[in-house]
């Protein structure tokens, strides 16, 4: 009986024994199968992580010439694409759009002067003809000067962070009247070369003239109000 016992007792310690080896034993595998799909799990969600864009999607070719992600600027090591780059990027571009708005009732002030100059120019003769065109042109050299340094400040700004909302707005308008005006700029300066050979084209100068500065004038005033 004791002897009965006694072998029971050690087949027990024996398959306890034989239990706490194979978990010593599959411990280490089991830590380990763990450890992994824990990290796989975590860069999982690492790459799934969505980083914030420091630049929108779209932009106008001359942000992204000087902008861009390989835009000169940043080629050149002058702007780091980084967020700290772009807070300051941002500082940048509301200066630049303060000095655009400026700079557009200059150059609408402008246009206020070469027009009544140029109505006068229409009837003028003799002396006061000759007096009146060097004050046109000018006026004419003043007005494309600050039109373009205007037109230079919007579109080098740096690019905002996000995008427009979608339907109609004062900016969309804004852009809109820009695209006519600055067709309206250029057709009125070439028709202004060939007045001196063609004068039946003063009505057409005239015109374009008007036009450009109504588009221009509504621009302002989309943009301010």
């Amino acid at each position: 009986m004791k002897r009965s016992l006694v072998l029971i007792g050690v087949f027990l310690l024996g398959m306890s024994g034989s239990g706490y080896a194979q978990v010593a034993t599959s411990t280490p595998d089991s830590l380990t199968t763990s450890a992994t799909s824990a990290d796989s799990l975590l860069n999982e969600l690492v790459d799934s992580k969505e980083t914030p864009a420091l630049l929108p999607p779209h932009m106008i070719f001359t942000q992204r010439f000087f902008w861009g992600p390989r835009g000169v600027l940043r080629n050149l090591k002058v702007a780091p694409l980084t967020p700290e780059g772009r807070a300051h990027e941002l500082k940048i571009r509301r200066t630049m759009l303060v000095s655009h708005q400026v700079m557009g009732f200059v150059t609408l002030a402008g246009f206020i002067a070469q027009g009544i100059v140029g109505a006068k120019l229409y009837d003028a003769k003799g002396e006061s003809f000759g007096k009146l065109l060097n004050t046109h042109s000018t006026l004419a050299t003043c007005v494309n000067i600050t039109y373009t340094t205007t037109a230079l400040l919007s579109l080098a700004a740096p690019p905002k962070m996000v995008l427009e909302r979608s339907g109609f707005s004062s900016i969309k308008l804004h852009k809109y009247l820009a695209v006519l005006h600055i067709a309206g700029m250029i057709t009125t300066n070439v028709l202004s070369g060939m007045i001196d050979s063609h004068p039946e084209l003063k009505p057409y100068h005239r015109a374009a003239a008007y036009t450009t500065f109504g588009a221009f004038a509504a621009s302002i005033i989309a943009i301010k109000f």
